[in-house]
């Protein structure tokens, strides 16, 4: 019998780190009955004889308290910033004005890290790179707010904005889903895109949602992670049946798996000729590949014969060899659609850190750009990107003074539009003693699509 009445999964292990005190931390590293730990949600009579399992948990669990008990005051610091480097930068471009969080100018870290905002006419609707082009902006677009998003989608890219979405979950400790809608034309669209956000820079609560490795065993599809099946809305006891009902007296939240589903539908309807493109980066590319797999749960044929690709950056892991499986059979047959794009030794892609076939690996070809911004394919096997060693460590920094040098001279070399800010290039410098940064690198996937030449679209 289960601690919790999850009934729309036969198996389940999810990590409650608001639950965790010494004593089940401590229960973790000396008893195998975690079925009885507080700290754990699975079945009763669940057990783990692996030390070296219980290890990873404990410490995954004590990571996430750790997190969570900075989320407030990290969160407190990202607005502060945020707020200042706004005030910053209206003051550089001749604008004496208080920065306003919601009006259309007022940019995230990520849109001050890279100002683009236009796409690169050059790249053709014919070109193999126009989907990805599109896609990879729009998914940097995701981390502004809506009348950002709405004046950029509009004015900027001269489309057509259809809605933004601040979506709800019925789980505790979940964050929930952000994604906007778009189509090319008002009337007659050919191309429909949904985008994801991803992990903001401070955001500590995704950051944990990002390193957990709950998941849930749903049958049909196997394991998914549980903060990314929370997140789309996934709900308590029924999980994703095909239609649920309008939440009853709160008409303002959605669940986001169906409300997108719904206006996905509704526009295709509308537009015969539209294509369908899902997008996202980071934990938004995890919840791109989701959404479309849900779509193939509830054999939506009518969305998915129009579904032209799902293109992921850095995206993390999002379930076992099972769910692998079915994704592979309903979107990469008889052709390739789920693209997953990764660059350089960006740390995201290999979370959760538990992978293995029954818990959490990548699938399909990974499109990995190096940091010439060459194009590799690759087709990864369960457990190959292991975590960091000292090499790493000195090989990132090399990576981090090449990427610097290569920002300043990659201006120069290919024009304005790469040329980087001076937020940019500082958050460069500072990689140099802390690899990694910028965070997740979304300038780089931009330039990598773009650079990159030939895009493969097939088998």
């Amino acid at each position: 019998m289960s601690k919790l009445d999850y009934c729309f999964s036969n198996e389940y292990m999810v990590l409650r780190p608001d639950r965790a005190g010494p004593v089940q931390l401590l229960h973790l590293l000396f008893s195998p009955k975690v079925g009885r730990n507080r700290a754990v949600d699975c079945f009763t009579g669940t057990e783990i004889r692996s030390f070296a399992r219980r290890l990873a948990i404990f410490l995954n669990l004590l990571l996430q308290v750790v997190l969570l008990s900075l989320a407030a005051p990290l969160a407190a610091l990202g607005a502060a910033v945020e707020l200042l480097l706004n005030l910053v930068d209206s003051v550089l471009h001749g604008k004496m004005e208080y920065p306003d969080r919601s009006s259309p100018t007022y940019r995230s870290m990520t849109a001050l890290i890279d100002r683009r905002v236009d796409l690169d006419r050059s790249i053709k609707p014919t070109d193999s790179r126009f989907d990805a082009a599109l896609c990879v902006m729009a998914s940097k677009l995701a981390y502004e707010n809506e009348a950002f998003i709405h004046n950029v989608v509009t004015t900027h890219w001269q489309m057509e904005f259809v809605r933004f979405y601040n979506c709800w979950n019925e789980f505790q400790n979940a964050y929930t889903a952000q994604a906007f809608v778009l189509c090319d034309k008002p009337v007659d669209a050919e191309l429909i895109v949904v985008a994801f956000r991803g992990t903001r820079p401070l955001d500590a609560a995704r950051w944990c949602a990002d390193l957990d490795p709950s998941w849930y065993k749903i049958p049909r599809l196997g394991r998914a992670h549980a903060a990314y099946t929370h997140a789309l809305g996934a709900q308590r006891n029924i999980g994703w049946p095909k239609w649920v009902e309008h939440i009853k007296g709160k008409p303002q939240k959605v669940y986001a798996y169906y409300a997108i589903r719904d206006a996905v539908k509704e526009l295709l309807e509308a537009n015969k000729r539209a294509r369908l493109l899902v997008t996202g980066h980071g934990s938004g590319g995890a919840l791109a590949v989701l959404f479309a797999a849900v779509l193939a749960y509830h054999k939506e044929k009518a969305v998915l014969e129009r579904l032209a690709g799902v293109y992921t950056f850095a995206q993390p892991r999002v379930g076992d060899a099972l769910l692998s499986m079915f994704v592979e059979r309903n979107l990469d047959r008889p052709k390739k659609r789920h693209f997953r794009v990764t660059y350089g030794d960006d740390s995201l892609p290999r979370l959760p850190i538990e992978s293995s076939a029954v818990l959490f690996l990548h699938f399909g070809l990974r499109i990995h750009f190096d940091k010439w911004y060459e194009l590799k394919v690759l087709r990864e096997t369960p457990g190959e990107e292991a975590s960091s060693s000292v090499l790493d460590m000195v090989t990132s920094r090399i990576n981090s003074a090449w990427e610097l040098g290569r920002g300043v001279y990659l201006g120069y070399r290919r024009g304005a539009y790469f040329r980087e800010g001076w937020l940019l290039l500082l958050m460069r410098v500072l990689a140099l003693a802390l690899p990694g940064l910028p965070v997740h690198r979304v300038q780089d996937y931009v330039n990598a699509v773009l650079l990159g030449g030939y895009f493969p679209k097939d088998n």
